[in-house]
């Protein structure tokens, strides 16, 4: 960062100062400094500034799980035999340990899309898809949560309606592929979208169609792992199509996963840099489970969490 963007910060005090002590406010503290005066709001709010905040260490990884609300339901007339339940957004801090809600996405105050998806990229949450909570359709929104403002922005749709699909971030954008599509056809289309441009790209077709499939960024990979056809429902395959960020490009890669198991919320990156089933790791856990990186932490389904994302503020 350049020393002459950020003169003055505070007054009587040098820019370095003045610079290192805006930079170990807590990201909770920023919505309330960004109050004090458009200098600091630019700051708070600029990209070179998060970066900074990264290669100084005063950021942090937290976890974000889609957790069924506790007895809530969509609809205001009563529970009914057989409604689904309705989600929100939970963070924990392993800092100050403390669990917290997000407040609800303004365009569905009662509950989330089911079966969203969720990415940490560059200091924000990223939600995109998933089903209407009232209708069950398939839908294309896109919400970003900003931490350091606490609020909602409404994201550029997804250029088609897909469910099931994985997704990860790198470098401020998000990638998906597979899944299916409206009319429940497996997929092999992916697709990036840019955070600061706010614009969806086409990427190259994937090895194969690979519905219910599972995505992790590894090193300078987006790995979109097993998943299966239109005409083998339910047959998990188990190899993996990789996607190289520098070369835009995907390569093949046969035997990661066990074949016939669904890899949703369940794949990891273990010590070796080597794909691992979250489910495997502990024999407690028997109701299913949602893998996070976030010191190898692994929440059993019996808590309700649907589906989890870490990001670093």
């Amino acid at each position: 960062m350049e020393a002459s963007e950020f003169t003055e910060l505070i007054p009587s005090l040098p820019h370095e100062l003045g610079l290192d002590c805006l930079t170990r406010l807590p990201y909770l503290s920023h919505r309330v400094a960004s109050g004090v005066c458009r200098r600091w709001r630019q700051l708070l709010l600029c990209r070179e500034f998060y970066h900074h905040r990264k290669q100084s260490g005063h950021t942090h990884q937290v976890a974000c799980l889609v957790q069924a609300l506790s007895g809530g339901k969509i609809s205001d007339d009563g529970p009914k035999p057989g409604e689904s339940l309705s989600y929100g957004l939970t963070v924990f801090d392993p800092v100050g340990r403390v669990w917290s809600r997000i407040d609800p996405v303004p365009e569905y105050p009662n509950g989330l899309p089911l079966f969203c998806q969720l990415a940490g990229c560059e200091g924000k949450l990223v939600v995109m898809g998933g089903w209407d909570p009232v209708s069950y359709d398939p839908v294309c929104d896109v919400f970003v949560y900003e931490f350091a403002m606490q609020r909602w922005r409404k994201g550029k749709d997804m250029p088609m309606k897909m469910s099931f699909f994985a997704v990860g971030s790198h470098s401020g954008r998000v990638y998906v592929a597979g899944g299916h599509d409206e009319n429940k056809n497996a997929l092999r289309t992916g697709w990036v979208f840019d955070l600061r441009l706010d614009e969806w790209t086409e990427l190259p077709q994937l090895s194969q169609e690979r519905d219910e499939c599972e995505g992790v960024v590894i090193g300078d990979g987006f790995w979109v792992v097993s998943g299966y056809g239109t005409e083998n429902q339910g047959a998990f395959d188990g190899s993996a199509d990789v996607y190289n960020f520098g070369l835009g490009q995907w390569r093949r890669v046969e035997g990661v996963w066990e074949p016939g198991r669904c890899p949703r919320s369940n794949v990891g990156v273990g010590k070796e840099g080597k794909l691992v089933n979250w489910s495997e790791l502990d024999p407690a856990i028997r109701a299913g489970s949602c893998g996070i990186m976030l010191g190898n932490m692994v929440v059993g389904n019996r808590v309700g969490v649907s589906r989890s994302s870490t990001w670093v503020l």
